[in-house]
């Protein structure tokens, strides 16, 4: 597509063919090193293992401001999108009523890491100045595509006003992170909870650990064994769940080439060593992200240990202040993950479709407040007072 000026002489704004494409160095100093899934290892490691571009539907189009030197200078991490998979924000109704109307809602634009459903920030910028800029050069990218909308998910909540300045609309939804409130050791946690609870959780934990080894590996740890042993537990809930998995083989491979240092793999093995279950998380500045699980054996609680009670662990030994467990799972709750609102940001393009989802979006919102507070009367702590 061809270069949009942004300040005549001075910015340009452009469409680059992939983030592999720009330079690592550049893009990670804009993104910060706090958030993994914007890292550029992250999102270049999908791009060449084939898990997004070409017949995925998932068409990388990051959008970049540079200055007269080719200097990156602001970023949008986007992918031209065909359909609505792999983003745990439904808009699928969104997509029928406008085709109804006699709209075409796809393509649409998507800013987001792709397939992770974990806040971050998407505006990756040198100057806050640069958002609105940066948010116009999406919309005129919508225009001269055709696309319906745009779609930013999973926004960092400091950075919810750059978007609603630009005029783009809010919506929110929940989900379950465990936070870190001074606990020295998961015992620490466990004082904090009801007597009841806190008998289940030991309950489920020994009944969890009775002739299985558990074991956290990290880095160079992470042996090529330990990621086919993994691609195998996620086949199986990529089956059952989406009906087939998002991420290729290669991806795992290239992941742990690129950025082993913020991959902690949870692997659960038998009496006779042979791996039976795992969840993949990744380590942020001041958060660990579950993201992906799978399993071998049906064995009571281990999915609870395996993906929570061993995050918990793991954020309480490195200092991280919270678990962003993933989407949905209300049986979270009674583990100790609190619910906690998450927020993405929309732009529509056309005005008569635009106000209807205004409208829509400001109902649901007041639903998903009134539920975040009914959750947090039954989380599993103790009372004061």
């Amino acid at each position: 597509m061809a270069p949009d000026p942004v300040a005549a002489g001075e910015l340009i704004a452009r469409v680059a063919p992939s983030v592999g494409a720009l330079p690592a160095a550049e893009w990670d100093r804009l993104a910060g090193g706090d958030n993994p899934f914007m890292r550029h290892a992250f999102l270049s490691a999908l791009e060449d293992s084939r898990s997004v571009g070409a017949g995925t539907g998932w068409t990388p189009a990051p959008l970049v401001i540079e200055d007269r030197g080719g200097r990156l200078v602001a970023a949008l991490p986007a992918y031209a999108k065909t359909h609505s998979q792999g983003e745990y924000v439904f808009d699928h109704a969104w997509a029928d009523a406008w085709h109804r109307a006699g709209g075409r809602y796809y393509p649409k634009l998507q800013i987001a890491a792709p397939f992770t459903p974990a806040t971050g920030p998407r505006l990756l910028l040198s100057d806050p100045a640069l958002a609105t800029p940066l948010l116009r050069a999406a919309e005129r990218l919508c225009a001269r595509n055709d696309f319906s909308s745009a779609h930013a998910t999973f926004v960092d909540d400091a950075q919810r006003p750059l978007f609603e300045d630009a005029g783009w609309l809010a919506r929110s939804d929940i989900q379950f992170h465990w936070i870190d409130r001074g606990y020295s050791s998961f015992d620490d946690f466990l004082a904090a909870l009801s007597s009841r609870k806190r008998k289940d959780l030991r309950k489920e934990r020994a009944a969890a650990q009775r002739d299985v080894t558990i074991r956290a590996l990290s880095g160079a740890d992470i042996r090529p064994h330990h990621w086919d042993a993994f691609w195998l537990f996620y086949q199986d809930t990529g089956a059952r769940k989406w009906g087939r998995p998002y991420l290729t083989r290669a991806a795992f491979d290239l992941i742990g080439e690129r950025m082993g240092d913020a991959v902690l793999l949870v692997l659960a093995f038998d009496s006779d060593e042979r791996p039976i279950a795992g969840a993949l998380n990744f380590i942020g500045g001041d958060a660990l992200y579950g993201r992906y699980w799978g399993c071998l054996v049906d064995k009571p609680f281990l999915h609870f240990e395996v993906c929570y009670y061993r995050a918990i662990e793991e954020a309480i030994a490195r200092g991280l202040s919270r678990v962003e467990a993933g989407a949905q799972g209300g049986h979270k709750l009674a583990r100790g993950y609190e619910p906690v609102q998450t927020w993405s940001m929309h732009y529509i393009a056309d005005p008569g479709f635009r106000a209807a989802v205004a409208q829509f979006l400001e109902q649901e919102r007041a639903g998903v407040a009134v539920t975040q507070m009914a959750l947090g009367e039954r989380a599993p702590f103790r009372k004061s007072g």
